[in-house]
């Protein structure tokens, strides 16, 4: 299952939510199912829940076990739906409900997803995170979004500061042939921005925050996060916690606003958010940018 993703932060998470054995816990973001395994093995009972097909049916394949012996609820859906799914499923009230936001190893290293940049010519740009109930791709809003458009989504998501260069640049590339692959985006996003900012000694590839911006637009993250958040907040029981991994700047500050907005029912356990040890992100690259915050249901 670490072939699928590697998750982040699992000890901290399983520390964080306290699992009682016997008790029912959410896995909003099933993914590589690494989590929900951390929850299952300390004795939790688990509803998985994930709008990728893949990673349910990787979940099915590894945890037949305990699917069989009703110690784990699988569900595809949209997390914004959370309350109506948990309820269907028998999972109202809750212990622990867990949000690992972001994408999996395994989108972004399938080449037909079109998450990344780095997995050929070839790779289409899709970003869909439900490939079948979704009909909007990234390439959709990069070859129709106009120039002021695509400025804005790349500012407002990617908070990339070449925004309005980058939407120029794909507009008059556009007009020679429509934009299909992640290579071909790359590239244009590469010609657009300014030598220097190409040089810089910043970790993360110059396209890094366009591809942010086009993979939240097309699944329309943050509005789900914002709408999932207070619907957790119903389902967890007194004591219960909430823990949510993110990954992004835009990602964070939803969740710490929300924590210190609802004082009233949530008693906020970590002041500062928790981040992954140098061990962890020297086995794990990826994770060096994941941020867990959690906090009580009073």
């Amino acid at each position: 299952m670490g072939d699928y993703h590697v998750p982040v932060l699992l000890n901290e998470v399983i520390q964080g939510l306290e699992i009682k054995p016997g008790e029912k816990y959410i896995d909003c973001t099933l993914g590589g199912s690494g989590h929900t395994k951390g929850i299952l093995e300390a004795g939790g009972i688990v509803l998985g829940i994930d709008q990728d097909g893949e990673a349910l049916r990787n979940a099915q394949e590894n945890l037949q076990f305990e699917i069989k012996n009703f110690k784990l609820n699988l569900r595809k859906a949209n997390f914004a739906h959370l309350k109506e799914i948990a309820v269907e499923a028998g999972f109202n009230p809750v212990s622990g409900i867990l949000f690992d936001l972001g994408v999996s190893s395994h989108q972004l290293e399938t080449n037909y997803r079109g998450f990344s940049f780095a997995r050929g010519r070839l790779a289409k740009l899709d970003m869909r995170m439900d490939q079948t109930g979704q009909k909007i791709t990234a390439a959709d809003l990069v070859n129709a979004g106009s120039e002021k458009e695509l400025a804005n989504l790349f500012w407002k998501y990617g908070e990339e500061r070449f925004s309005k260069q980058i939407a120029r640049q794909i507009v008059e590339s556009r007009k020679q042939k429509v934009i299909e692959t992640t290579n071909e985006l790359a590239e244009i996003i590469l010609r657009a921005r300014p030598a220097a900012s190409r040089r810089g000694r910043d970790r993360t590839h110059p396209a890094t925050r366009v591809f942010q911006a086009l993979r939240i637009a097309v699944n329309d993250e943050l509005a789900g996060l914002e709408m999932a958040l207070p619907q957790a907040v119903e389902l967890l029981k007194p004591g219960g916690k909430l823990a949510v991994i993110s990954f992004h700047s835009l990602e964070d500050r939803i969740v710490k606003d929300f924590m210190r907005i609802n004082t009233n029912w949530l008693r906020i356990i970590t002041n500062k958010p928790v981040i992954p040890t140098k061990e962890e992100i020297k086995i794990n690259p990826r994770a060096r940018s994941g941020k867990l915050r959690i906090a009580e249901k009073i």
